[in-house]
């Protein structure tokens, strides 16, 4: 599987152009054309989300209101209120709204660091976590029975009004306290 994936909603002709011209995803649009290599990149992350700062997002999308409950020590916690567009990953969204959730790979199910805690209802309907994202969150700190990665969670309307809990900590492999700025 390759580990660079463009979003189904980013146009194939963008993510080769990122590419470069020499790339092999380039080199293989040009024979085969766009919509074949398109099948292609979508077939070959049918397992995983995987996208550098999360999902393209219509900036017309529905709103839906969802709330992070944060820990601030010693056992108790914050929930803070945000307005989500349809479409954006959990992961974006706690960083859009100053929410303590790392995204150490910038979201492409390489880390654990945006491991979030969902109510059960919501875990129940929610699609089965890919084997990627099962191996990731093997390493996440606080590991519980519904515990998924905010990159791999996308908004839907059906999630308003639902409570996302952040852990107490993550386990970062790269540099213990480093925190990437989404770009």
């Amino acid at each position: 599987m390759w580990s660079t994936a463009a979003a189904s909603s980013h146009t194939t002709r963008s993510f080769l152009l990122r590419m470069g011209r020499s790339s092999p995803f380039q080199k293989c649009a040009t024979a085969l054309g766009e919509e074949r290599i398109q099948k292609h990149i979508v077939v070959a992350n049918e397992f995983s989300v995987r996208w550098h700062g999360g999902p393209a997002v219509d900036a017309n999308a529905q709103v839906v209101k969802m709330t992070f409950r944060i820990p601030t020590g010693k056992g108790e916690h914050e929930n803070k209120e945000v307005e989500a567009k349809v479409g954006t990953s959990l992961l974006q969204l706690a960083q859009a709204n100053d929410i303590d959730l790392e995204g150490a790979c910038e979201g492409v199910c390489a880390c654990s660091t945006c491991h979030i805690i969902l109510a059960e209802d919501l875990y129940d309907a929610l699609p089965e976590a890919s084997e990627d994202e099962e191996d990731m969150l093997d390493m996440a700190f606080g590991l519980t029975a519904t515990s998924r990665l905010g990159c791999q969670i996308n908004v839907t309307p059906e999630m308003d009004g639902q409570i996302l809990e952040v852990p107490g900590a993550t386990r970062n492999f790269y540099v213990d306290g480093h925190k990437p700025k989404p770009h």
